[in-house]
């Protein structure tokens, strides 16, 4: 009668820690810190090229990150970054987009501001803040820019016409841009555009009138090839984002 009880009560705590062991297996545990910032939004210098979207993306949620940089093609990818001192971390911790690149004290990410506030308890920001850098764990997730189509927008280092350089905003899902290609009417091919650094993709002496692209994606499916004509009109302007009507899941 003794074993068999032990066994039930064995059995009854194994059914109790299973929900969170099945919750917390998908994260990986790393270290997160944060950056200065004025206003505490994003930075619109980050090494992405994203300018003022990588300032106010996500409420401005962002992060610089290291290992998950990827020679670029992590940004603009979405993870769940939560601390784990439970009397300072709230349970959910914060979502944050990668808008640059950043190396702390064996650290994956370097938040904003506003989302390392974010990983405390309502009264616990100041002494989170004041540890400097916090034992935390993360997964991916996917992107939700609600309201939002995927957009090509003109990098500001552009010169028209005869230098074109451009980065995708609002990826969403769990996609990552590995390539970008320009459609070349004259020559009945598609030209690969170059990374230039982050996200962005240039391409001297573009072709002339509107700008198809198509640009390779990974994901969930694998790698697949999405084409977007007409994604740029004949006269396009330099630090303009046009809306392409496409959603990526």
């Amino acid at each position: 009668m003794g074993f068999v009880l032990k066994y039930y009560c064995y059995l009854l705590s194994l059914m109790v820690l299973l929900p969170a062991l099945c919750y917390s297996q998908d994260f990986t545990g790393s270290r997160a810190t944060y950056y200065g910032s004025p206003d505490c939004l994003g930075t619109p210098t980050g090494a992405c090229g994203f300018g003022e979207y990588g300032r106010n993306v996500n409420d401005a949620n962002v992060a610089g990150v290291s290992r998950l940089w990827k020679n670029g093609t992590g940004c603009g990818g979405c993870y769940q970054v939560r601390c784990k001192q439970p009397q300072l971390c709230a349970d959910d911790g914060v979502n944050v987009v990668v808008t640059d690149y950043g190396e702390g004290d064996n650290t994956d990410f370097i938040l904003s501001p506003r989302a390392y506030r974010k990983l405390a308890t309502q009264d616990s920001s100041a002494e989170l803040f004041a540890h400097g850098v916090v034992e935390v764990e993360y997964r991916r997730i996917p992107c939700r820019f609600s309201g939002y189509n995927l957009k090509f927008k003109v990098h500001e280092h552009s010169k028209y016409p005869n230098y074109l350089a451009i980065v995708i905003l609002y990826a969403a899902g769990l996609n990552e841009i590995q390539a970008v290609e320009i459609w070349q009417e004259d020559c009945k091919e598609w030209r690969g555009m170059r990374r230039a650094y982050g996200a962005v993709f240039d391409m001297a002496n573009p072709p002339y009138g509107s700008i198809n692209l198509r640009f390779q994606v990974s994901g969930r499916i694998g790698m697949t090839w999405v084409v977007a004509n007409n994604a740029l009109p004949s006269d396009w302007k330099v630090g303009v984002a046009y809306d392409s009507q496409i959603q990526l899941t």
